[in-house]
């Protein structure tokens, strides 16, 4: 028997089957509501599954089924795709994917007139989804989207897709909840969700390196393989450059669970055999904790460290074809999501050909031997923390969800 239609491989099952008959396998009771949700990426992983979790504590009648990673998985969503085979950074990384992205499209776009969800929860990664979003429209299902594309850094023109799409978007950033409304998109601003994790009381401003204490510098590369290929290497060499500087200091290589392990070591054994490190692969929380400062590539985890307090020299290195055509469509100043907040440089950029090792390693040791310059960096960290307000995201989008799950209760 021939199968027109999408296959999906699962880890939980032994044999390839096709999508129709996955879902048949998964298709809960008639008075069971369904959920599908999306989430491309390792960020979006996490909040998806604390989501998940805060829609369980209110109603466990509740079937998950999507795409996603590890998180997702524990929390109870049965995976479809593993979103590790999707995710990508830079317009040319694309193409090297572009087979699994159309599979997991294909896979998606299946499964939703298959199983026919009561809702559908898209995260972040908005190429991918806004593509599953119109398959939902033409369904009739509705659609909550979690974490907006960044339409105010570039193709803004895709509001009107969005409103066109998506039922109700729920926003991380305070200033997207203005920029929604402005084009009739009904939005909530939710705060954002990496104050529902592990994080301090109040800003703590890194760690307390006193004259006889060593200084221990943090080495983020960031959750892609691709993003660790192109950024760790130049991280290693500029951290060799102010050992040889400083001489008594320490470095923690944070490894996120999304990278491959054989990858990290690779790269490590290449080019860190002149630096003292340890590969720390616990909650990235320790990581800012235990540091006085770090390197980190441009994304999430540069909000991370304004939620901690820990000053932050950002970098990031694309392949030069995806950099050249993101400087001709991205409008805006900067590239750190904590400068974009404040609206103004608080804490180093370094881009591309500017993200030289011995320019890293220039602004580290004028950070480190400017105890003022650091404390500004640390106020203005606070700054922006206080601008992100308070935990609770995934409590407020469960609550939302809910209501589009049964608007007849709100």
């Amino acid at each position: 028997m021939h199968w027109k239609q999408p296959w999906i491989s699962c880890h939980r099952y032994s044999r390839n089957v096709p999508i129709s008959c996955f879902a048949e396998t998964m298709k809960p009771k008639p008075d069971r509501k369904c959920v599908m949700i999306i989430a491309g990426e390792a960020s979006g992983d996490l909040h998806g599954a604390n989501l998940v979790k805060a829609l369980q504590a209110r109603e466990q009648d509740i079937f998950f089924c999507g795409i996603g990673g590890r998180a997702l998985e524990e929390a109870g969503v049965r995976i479809i795709v593993d979103a590790s085979t999707l995710s990508v950074v830079g317009i040319i990384e694309v193409v090297s994917k572009g087979f699994s992205i159309w599979q997991g499209l294909s896979k998606a776009k299946q499964l939703l007139k298959s199983l026919r969800p009561d809702l559908l929860i898209l995260i972040d990664f908005p190429d991918f989804n806004l593509h599953v979003a119109a398959k939902a429209k033409k369904l009739g299902i509705p659609v909550l989207y979690y974490i907006s594309p960044q339409l105010w850094a570039w193709r803004a023109g895709r509001v009107k897709k969005i409103k066109q799409l998506v039922d109700h978007m729920a926003v991380i950033l305070p200033f997207e909840l203005d920029f929604y409304k402005e084009h009739g998109v009904p939005a909530t601003y939710v705060g954002h969700p990496l104050l529902d994790g592990d994080t301090p009381p109040a800003a703590t401003g890194g760690a307390d390196d006193g004259p006889d204490k060593e200084t221990i510098i943090g080495i983020l590369p960031g959750s892609r393989d691709k993003e660790v290929i192109r950024n760790l290497p130049t991280m290693f060499l500029a951290a060799e450059m102010i050992q040889r500087e400083l001489g008594q200091v320490k470095f923690v290589v944070s490894q996120a669970p999304s990278v491959q392990k054989e990858l990290m070591d690779a790269i490590i054994a290449n080019h860190g055999g002149n630096v003292e490190y340890r590969v720390a692969t616990d909650q990235v929380g320790k990581v800012f904790r235990m540091c006085r400062l770090v390197i980190a590539v441009s994304g999430t985890v540069t909000l991370e460290a304004a939620i901690w307090g820990t000053p932050t020299v950002i970098m990031y290195k694309l392949s030069p074809i995806s950099y050249w055509l993101g400087r001709a469509l991205v409008k805006i100043d900067h590239i750190g999501l904590v400068n974009l907040i404040a609206g103004r440089r608080v804490v180093p950029e370094l881009v591309q050909q500017e993200a030289s090792p011995a320019n890293i390693a220039r602004i580290v040791l004028d950070l480190l031997g400017d105890e003022d310059n650091l404390e500004s960096i640390k106020a203005g960290l606070a700054e922006v923390r206080a601008v992100m307000g308070k935990a609770g995201a995934s409590n407020k989008v469960a609550e939302i969800a809910l209501t589009m799950l049964d608007p007849n209760a709100a």
